[in-house]
């Protein structure tokens, strides 16, 4: 079961930055009927389920996974954690210090700190490019007024898109949320639309004493349920999404400039970015961002070939597949379209989807985007690496 909130860190305004996240942690640290994080944790484990909870820009997730005869149970826990959460003064005191250790635990792993990085570099210092939790400042100062006040404006039972996965009908679904969650009046998040982008620096490192850089280079790229979203997928899976992806085979198979490569989509309600990050030798930095730039300049001046856009789908399509075996990954695949997109997808449709994209539609976009002037790059290196960068972000060939 998984239960969309629809608050998350966009919601925030500077003074309460971290506060979705905040609110993420303390709600497992006691409801009304489960008042310790001991009673929560032993209500779900006592039972052999699992659960857990994510806060992303525009909702916050909880799910709990647990055998079909407890099913009342794992309902019930999501309703304690969502609408009766105890949000004691002492347990939010305390629980700064657990979030500030993890705000740090990211800024130390260089793996996680060039994306945050770029989120910055791509969509500025609004909502969309500050961390997630916040920063250690933002959350010490934090009032509990602010957090509760988060609450209780955006954690109502009509703010909250509940689905379910497992041999369960769709009408004993209904009666256990009513049970659990209550009902109440939809109220629409508001949020600042995002800015144009992209909207923060061209470049940005972060000086480590590390033994590898990470890097992220990136260009806008489109909303969530964008007409051109599919062809989006495809072009990244052709990118870099697998071990048969351009990226892999070039940067790392051909040229042996990383271990780890790949691209991904970021996508919000009115924004997006298409980013590759790579881990790579701090000597080897300049070739690494040409051989990357050299791909995806590939892609705005060449249709994908037929047979490896057949291909792109094929693995695409059969991923996809393959997940909806899974019954935490069909409750998130159900639950975060109804919460998130504009329809709700089956797999059929979605297969369709994913067959109608064309190579003339891969190549027009990738000269929508790739571009010279709407290049990001962000990296994390060692202190006498990585410098003059910003001289060589251009795109080889063709008219950007």
């Amino acid at each position: 079961m998984a239960a969309y909130v629809l608050a998350g860190s966009r919601l925030e305004s500077a003074d309460d930055a971290g506060a979705a996240h905040f609110m993420e942690h303390i709600t497992f640290k006691g409801t009304e009927a489960y008042p310790t994080t001991r009673a929560v944790s032993e209500a779900i484990e006592g039972v052999g389920g699992s659960f857990n909870a994510a806060t992303d820009r525009e909702s916050t997730v909880y799910w709990v996974r647990l055998p079909l005869r407890e099913a009342a149970r794992g309902m019930d826990i999501l309703g304690e954690l969502i609408v009766r959460p105890c949000l004691r003064s002492e347990e939010i005191e305390s629980e700064r210090a657990v979030i500030v250790e993890e705000i740090r635990s990211y800024l130390d792993d260089p793996g996680e700190h060039v994306h945050t990085l770029f989120d910055l570099a791509m969509f500025g210092d609004t909502p969309l490019g500050r961390e997630i939790a916040g920063s250690e400042e933002s959350v010490r100062a934090l009032p509990q007024a602010n957090l509760r006040a988060f609450w209780a404006g955006a954690y109502r039972p009509g703010n909250v898109v509940v689905s379910a996965a497992g041999d369960i009908s769709h009408e004993d679904v209904v009666a256990l949320v009513e049970r659990a969650f209550g009902t109440g009046a939809v109220v629409q998040p508001k949020f600042d639309p995002a800015p144009a982008l992209p909207a923060g620096d061209r470049v940005m490192v972060v000086r480590r004493e590390t033994t590898q850089a990470q890097l992220c280079l990136g260009v806008p790229g489109l909303r969530r349920d964008d007409p051109e979203a599919w062809t989006l997928e495809v072009l990244n899976a052709i990118l870099g999404d697998g071990m048969s992806s351009r990226l892999f085979q070039s940067v790392r198979e051909e040229k042996g400039l990383a271990y780890d490569v790949s691209s991904y989509i970021v996508d919000y309600a009115d924004a997006g970015a298409l980013v590759v990050s790579a881990g790579v030798d701090p000597d080897r930095i300049k070739p690494a961002v040409g051989a990357i730039l050299s791909e995806l300049a590939l892609l705005r001046d060449e249709p994908v070939p037929a047979d490896e856009l057949a291909r792109s789908k094929r693995y695409l399509g059969g991923r996809l597949e393959l997940r909806m075996e899974e019954t935490r990954h069909l409750a998130s695949w159900l639950g975060g379209q109804e919460a998130l997109h504009e329809r709700v997808l089956t797999l059929d449709q979605a297969l369709a989807e994913l067959n109608a994209v064309t190579s003339e539609a891969i190549h027009s976009l990738a000269k929508r985007f790739v571009r010279d002037e709407l290049l990001r790059f962000t990296a994390v290196t060692p202190r006498s690496r990585g410098r003059g960068l910003e001289a060589m972000l251009k795109l080889p060939g063709g008219a950007a």
